[in-house]
């Protein structure tokens, strides 16, 4: 074990030596976090597997624009719309979408959820080895570590060929497997971890994603309708956003170097897992709870408006000033994701008598921008971003919060293999920005001068 004192001399020394004045950003022109100055990304690819719409650029100023989210080409409302239409689960018709570019015909659908459903099962060396043996407390690291275990059980056994063809048959055994991946994961944990029963039962590969997650789940393995729904309604909206994102982006660079698809995957599934990425429902979930613990009446519009004042001048909350579930990098008048989830989240607090709190995110949508624009009058406008009210889907569905992030995951994955074939078909050069040296060269002191 480290010394801790040595440890916080050191992390002092380290703090000061990499240090950089942020005015040197500007003077340089550096691009952090690959944001231009007002707030767009930097034009670093191109892709055609989907597209996040919220403005324009008019004579060179930024112009918010109600948020579209697009798969192909194909508007994502209009996608949940028809599958709302016809009583259909939408998952795997999505899936096919992002992979070939076009929608399925309907027998070209059967056979595709056939497809996937036979990938559903894992074998017992897998599930024992990659899972089941040394559980880990966190979900994200157990499906990172199960992922790139699937290396060694590869299909033909040849994981490094990065053909069209062998890529797309990877992609098919992940996009089928990942969520008995994640249920299991969640079971092993809860088991192993937090002292619950052991619940493995086999996934049924006739049924939709979303019904296999709750039924892998649930200790009954029961679920109605609407959950299903509900939650495959999840899936469609986190499928994908973007070539530019940070996981989907992490897929492009590992993938870039010629890496196999479980390294690629498994870097996104890590990058997925970071707060300011897949995390972020989590925080919108605990800071929930803790106006629920501190208001006295939160059913009052006035009582909750008060303490997101609190929140937003960082003396409440975690203390960083930021109401969870609002604003968004691309979109400032709505989150089209937000919109959709919502409709559905009524629905479903109707049917579990949990209206009282449906109505308190609500009043957060609706009090929330108005707060932070106060404080911050020439920023850009906020909107109640997807996440405002995923996590409180996942709840109403009874899905532990353990499995909120890897549920993202799952959902992502299809998209993950999708950017990983336009990448290999392209076949673009390593991934390399530059970063500029702010040392000057100095002389090598031996030991003994020191």
């Amino acid at each position: 074990m480290v010394d801790k004192k040595w440890l916080k001399k050191q992390a002092e020394k380290v703090r000061k030596v990499d240090y950089i004045d942020p005015a040197l950003y500007r003077k340089y022109g550096v691009k952090r976090g690959l944001r231009n100055d007002n707030g767009t990304g930097v034009l670093v690819g191109l892709t055609t597997i989907g597209n996040v719409h919220g403005y324009v650029m008019d004579e060179g100023e930024k112009q918010p624009i109600p948020g579209e989210l697009y798969y192909r080409g194909i508007n994502v409302k209009d996608i949940v719309a028809a599958d709302r239409r016809e009583h259909r689960f939408g998952y795997e018709e999505t899936a096919y979408l992002l992979l070939f570019g076009e929608l399925p015909t309907a027998r070209e659908l059967v056979d595709w959820k056939n497809k996937i459903g036979a990938y559903r099962k894992l074998t017992d060396g897998f599930r024992d080895n990659a899972i089941m043996k040394h559980p880990s407390k966190d979900l994200m690291n157990a499906l990172a570590r199960a992922v790139l275990f699937a290396y060694a059980f590869d299909p033909e056994g040849n994981p490094d060929d990065i053909s069209l063809e062998k890529c797309l048959e990877q992609s098919i055994d992940m996009i089928g497997s990942i969520p008995t991946i994640a249920a299991y994961a969640y079971q092993a944990k809860a088991h192993y971890h937090d002292e619950a029963s052991l619940v493995i039962r086999n996934p049924d590969p006739k049924r939709s994603t979303s019904e296999n997650i709750l039924m892998l789940t649930r200790e009954d393995g029961k679920y109605t309708r609407l959950e299903a729904e509900t939650l495959d309604l999840a899936l469609i909206l986190h499928a994908e956003h973007g070539g530019g994102n940070n996981s989907s982006f992490t897929t492009h660079v590992v993938t870039s170097a010629h890496s196999d698809i479980y390294s690629s995957i498994a870097a996104s599934v890590l990058s997925l897992k970071g707060s300011r990425h897949g995390g972020a429902n989590l925080r919108v979930m605990r800071q929930m709870e803790e106006i629920k613990a501190n208001v006295r009446d939160w059913h009052k519009t006035g009582n909750v408006v008060a303490y997101l004042e609190k929140i937003a001048d960082k003396k409440a909350g975690d203390k960083t000033g930021l109401i969870y579930g609002l604003g968004h990098a691309v979109y400032t008048i709505s989150d089209p994701r937000a919109q959709m989830l919502k409709a559905k989240a009524e629905a479903l607090a109707k049917e579990k008598g949990r209206v009282a709190e449906m109505k308190l995110f609500e009043l957060i949508e609706s009090e929330g921008p108005k707060i932070i624009k106060r404080r911050h009058p020439n920023a850009q406008d906020v909107c109640a971003n997807v996440d405002l009210y995923s996590g409180f889907v996942y709840d109403m569905l009874g899905i532990p919060k353990d499995l909120y992030t890897p549920l993202f995951a799952v959902a992502r994955c299809v998209s993950w293999c999708a950017h990983r074939m336009e990448e290999l078909v392209n076949n673009g050069p390593i991934i390399r920005p530059a970063y500029k040296p702010l040392f000057h060269p100095r002389d090598y002191v031996k030991l003994a001068d020191r």
